[in-house]
């Protein structure tokens, strides 16, 4: 269940303060008064919460204040649909505007700065899907760009892993980016060469952060089908604090050597 109060508009919650503050709603906040001030039928559950708070030894004054705070923070708050967009892959449908995997991976990629971070699970004629990244790090020779891929081992294959690790990154270089270009650093999870199948795992994830502030994360592999022909959805977002989490819980993972690195 939603917590009563923060289901509030916050013009009810600033009117429930003053309320409180002004001693025109006093303890024990009966749900009769309280209906005077907020909207709905929400009366009862909204007296509950007040009365929580006066139970753990808030003060009316220190009610008070704590929901002016609330209301000042759902106020200023932008609303996610604000802040985060619908990224699509499909047919062209009407009626449904979303932005383009395509366009914003590209995007992303031309208005690097300082820093990409790309975990991904299949990576198919990357010459063309990472040209504009691999373009961006000409331009910008200090820009760092990590990208943390899925190496597997096919089934019956016994071969040493440094030799099928040996086999993608020779892959990797000659036609997965694009030539004369410099090459990303890149990391993979040794668990996915396992010879035990139960012990081996997949890097699944596929997402994109840029310059720790930007953030892409899509169904979408790192295949021009993918990019612009599969049905595929992902949430874009500008987020100096999710892409720092996505940044660290990678990093992490390196400084733990939970991930290798091959290039």
């Amino acid at each position: 269940m939603k917590e009563p109060l923060l289901s509030l508009a916050p013009s009810d919650i600033r009117a429930l303060s003053i309320a409180i503050e002004t001693g025109r709603l006093s303890p024990p906040y009966p749900p009769s008064s309280v209906q005077r001030f907020v909207k709905g039928d929400v009366s009862v559950d909204v007296a509950a919460a007040i009365h929580d708070l006066e139970a753990c030894g808030m003060s009316p004054v220190a009610i008070a204040r704590s929901l002016e705070l609330l209301a000042f923070g759902l106020s200023t708050r932008p609303p996610v649909e604000d802040i985060v967009d619908l990224v699509t892959t499909g047919p062209e449908v009407g009626g449904v505007t979303n932005r383009d995997t395509t366009v914003v991976v590209q995007d992303l990629f031309r208005r690097a700065e300082q820093s990409v971070l790309i975990a991904g699970y299949a990576i198919y004629q990357g010459q063309r899907v990472f040209k504009t990244l691999a373009d961006r790090m000409l331009e910008r020779p200090g820009m760092k760009v990590q990208m943390f891929l899925d190496i597997q081992r096919k089934i019956g294959d016994t071969s040493l892993s440094s030799e099928i690790v040996r086999g993608f990154t020779n892959r990797f270089r000659t036609s997965q980016w694009p030539s004369e270009h410099p090459f990303p650093e890149i990391f993979y999870d040794p668990r996915s060469l396992s010879l035990v199948p139960e012990a081996r795992a997949a890097l699944h994830a596929k997402c994109i952060v840029v310059d720790d502030a930007e953030v892409f994360v899509s169904s979408a592999n790192f295949t021009e089908a993918a990019q612009g022909k599969n049905i595929e959805v992902g949430l874009s977002l500008r987020s100096p604090v999710i892409a720092d989490r996505i940044t660290r819980f990678f990093h992490s993972l390196v400084d733990h050597k939970r991930f290798e690195r091959v290039l």
